[in-house]
């Protein structure tokens, strides 16, 4: 049986409230906001920008596309230029950027976050993210859309679902808009797309009338459809003893823009049986599809480290990103994954990486996410992890690289837009102190990042870590809460000691 692992909340009301209340007390909080700084490069904003002898690589071919010392040229948040230095453009004013001994390579992108303060997006870019998807929305994230793209606030670009719907069940959780009828589906996803998301988070225990009726919804307004693979109502003995009441076979044909989790695949379309056979199949029946995947290896690898380490991993070197409020309210399952014995889960660790591959072997779409932002995935960090993973699953450098760029913008419908590194491109791409092809672990050394157009040298990457391990406890309960009251599942602002 899958223990629930993305998101906040994940339990009943009586174990939460308990939880904000302790988060309250200890930190001490006060009624103001911690006041956020200015955006570091908001004096840089649209400044042309002309980065010299620079090892170019680009993914968006069938092969890697390489320029030794090379030179590109950014005006008003797009490249204009990208080529040898002799056919370079000159333009006044513009800022210099020395790229001697550097790679550059277009923006990675992390397609699966969980984004829960402000903070955290410092972290993202930092590690060379240049582009989040989260999957849990909430209205903040619809402000800080905005904020970001105005240049007030310092982050990737954020693409965001909104709440996540589901149905009750073994998965529910108390931060899902839990629908349990056609019509109370069809009333979810209008006030969603009025509330003007884009996007739809889909979950495991959706029953069917609710699915179809939300998934009729979502086609008629245009929206997009992402998540977990809906199972239906799981009774007894599923899936080992007998098919779930929505076999996967049939979400295949329903468009999403991306499947969600390999471990969510083993388990609703092969019953959780590691079966390399039935595995291949599956794979070229999602790849006829035509339905991208997102694998996020690490979900799973970082709860056998749970339990590799007795608990110690989820206090190491980085977790000071992740955001108080939600690790006291999952405590839970760091207790639970500390007690697992390792040996347990290696097997399916390994598993899954192979399965990964086999994906991309029969030609399914991947694109990277790494469910960052729960309890045991550090933001930024933890997509560099990832791409390490899928790597170690039997992955070429170039496969992997590409499916955080190119195939990124393919599945947005972005290609030649995004994720590349030639004219007519967005202006979003990370210098690097070695070449990724050659080791995928380069992707950690981050010497400079340009976010539509923005420059990030070492000290401003530096300050953006630097505040991402500043995390505002009441500025998340500020936004868990209005979150909640907007699905029209409201907690009790005197519940959670403010």
């Amino acid at each position: 049986m899958l223990i629930p692992k993305s998101g906040i909340l994940a339990g009943m009301t009586h174990r939460i409230m308990p939880a904000f209340r302790r988060v309250a007390a200890t930190l001490a909080l006060s009624s103001a906001f911690t006041v956020a700084p200015a955006a570091l490069a908001a004096e840089a904003e649209r400044q042309p920008v002309i980065m010299r002898h620079v090892d170019l690589v680009d993914f968006s071919g069938e092969v890697p596309a390489r320029l030794h010392d090379g030179t590109v040229v950014v005006s008003d948040g797009a490249i204009t230029y990208a080529g040898p230095a002799e056919g370079a453009p000159t333009i006044s004013g513009a800022r210099e950027i020395d790229g001697s001994g550097l790679t550059a390579i277009p923006g990675l992108t992390d397609m699966h976050v969980h984004v829960w303060d402000e903070a955290e997006l410092g972290a993202y870019m930092a590690h060379g993210v240049t582009t989040v998807r989260n999957m849990s929305g909430m209205p903040f994230h619809l402000d800080l859309q905005k904020r970001i793209e105005a240049g007030e606030v310092d982050g990737p670009r954020l693409i965001t679902t909104g709440p996540i719907l589901n149905s009750e069940g073994a998965n529910a959780q108390i931060n899902h808009q839990l629908v349990e009828t056609a019509e109370a589906a069809r009333k979810a996803v209008a006030g969603q797309a009025d509330a003007g998301f884009t996007r739809l988070k889909v979950y495991s225990n959706l029953k069917r009338a609710p699915y179809e009726a939300l998934l009729e919804e979502a086609h008629r307004r245009g929206l997009k459809i992402t998540g977990h693979t809906p199972e239906g109502v799981r009774l007894e003995g599923m899936p080992y003893e007998r098919p779930f009441t929505i076999v996967f076979d049939e979400i295949l044909d329903d468009g999403f823009e991306t499947i969600e989790h390999v471990e969510s695949i083993l388990w609703h379309a092969l019953g959780d049986k590691l079966d390399d056979t039935k595995a291949r199949e599956v794979a070229k029946k999602i790849a006829a599809s035509g339905t991208p995947v997102t694998p996020t290896l690490l979900a799973h690898h970082n709860l056998l480290m749970m339990a590799r380490t007795h608990g110690s991993y989820a206090t190491r070197p980085g977790t000071e990103m992740l955001n108080p409020v939600t690790q006291a309210t999952e405590k839970g399952y760091i207790d639970f994954w500390s007690k697992q014995e390792a040996a347990d889960h290696e097997g399916k660790d390994a598993w899954l990486g192979r399965f990964t591959e086999m994906l991309e072997e029969e030609g399914v779409t991947l694109v990277t996410g790494s469910d960052s932002g729960i309890f045991s995935n550090v933001p930024g960090a933890s997509l560099q992890e990832e791409l390490v993973l899928m790597r170690h699953g039997g992955m070429s450098a170039f496969d992997v690289l590409k499916a955080s760029t190119a195939n990124v913008a393919k599945v947005l419908g972005e290609q030649g837009k995004s994720g590349c590194l030639s004219e007519g491109c967005r202006a979003d791409i990370v210098l690097l102190g070695c070449d990724p092809l050659e080791a995928i672990a380069c992707t950690a050394h981050v010497r400079g990042v340009l976010q539509a157009g923005r420059w990030y040298g070492p000290e401003e990457l530096a300050a953006l870590q630097a505040s991402a391990a500043k995390p505002d406890a009441q500025r998340t309960i500020q936004n868990l809460t209005e979150g909640m009251a907007a699905q029209g599942t409201p907690l009790d602002p005197a519940a959670l000691g403010l």
